[in-house]
């Protein structure tokens, strides 16, 4: 994978020197219940951020190499993955590199996720190849995002509505015949409005597995 664009980096490494904490702290609830009954091997989380996800993930016995675009967010990660003590730590692999900018480990992993990643087209369409690419055969692809009916609840989401998808733009995205798609859910959950009162916002949840060499 190619080391980062300048501009890119140099975005989300200012926009994670604005604060303290950017996110949580709590992995992404979707990928908590999609990978509940998965054998833990090798995982692949894509848009890593301050490490949540990908310190759960080593938490169940994952092998995870988290890849992020900021600097700044991995030295928070490795933090706190520090704090989750040896163990966990050691189960994790940092790396600073572009998804976009080049191609993954192609077929190594046996899960990819990438939880609520939007980029302007065609940058989009490119990563979830990306990320396609990398699961290998009996692996299991994860991708969570906003849906585009967010945009008319007025809660904050990118003003480009090519940069959010449906589950079945993302499903449509696979090559056929080589996937078996497990989930493809525009699901709803409340969050606060812009005047704080509660609006239904919707997450697109995309699970599909690679099928194995002559497999049905």
């Amino acid at each position: 994978m190619s080391q980062p664009e300048p501009d890119t980096a140099a975005h989300w490494d200012d926009r994670y020197r604005s604060a303290h904490r950017i996110w949580s702290g709590a992995p992404n609830p979707h990928l908590v219940a999609q990978v509940d009954g998965l054998t833990p091997g090798t995982a692949l989380d894509v848009g890593a951020g301050e490490g949540a996800d990908a310190i759960w993930l080593a938490g169940q016995g994952w092998r995870v190499t988290g890849l992020d675009v900021s600097s700044v967010a991995l030295d928070r990660a490795r933090a706190h993955a520090a704090d989750a003590g040896p163990v966990v730590a050691g189960r994790v692999t940092w790396r600073h590199a572009d998804v976009v900018a080049g191609d993954p480990e192609l077929g190594r992993f046996d899960l990819v996720t990438a939880q609520f990643m939007h980029l302007a087209a065609p940058a989009l369409a490119s990563l979830h190849r990306r990320l396609a690419a990398a699961v290998a055969p009996g692996g299991t692809l994860l991708v969570v995002g906003h849906h585009p009916s967010d945009i008319a609840t007025g809660v904050r989401r990118p003003r480009d509505p090519g940069m959010l998808f449906s589950a079945a733009q993302v499903a449509g995205s696979l090559a056929p015949g080589e996937w078996d798609v497990v989930v493809a859910d525009d699901v709803e959950r409340e969050a606060p409005g812009p005047d704080g009162t509660p609006v239904t916002v919707r997450d697109a949840v995309l699970r599909a597995v690679r099928r194995t060499p002559g497999g049905q």
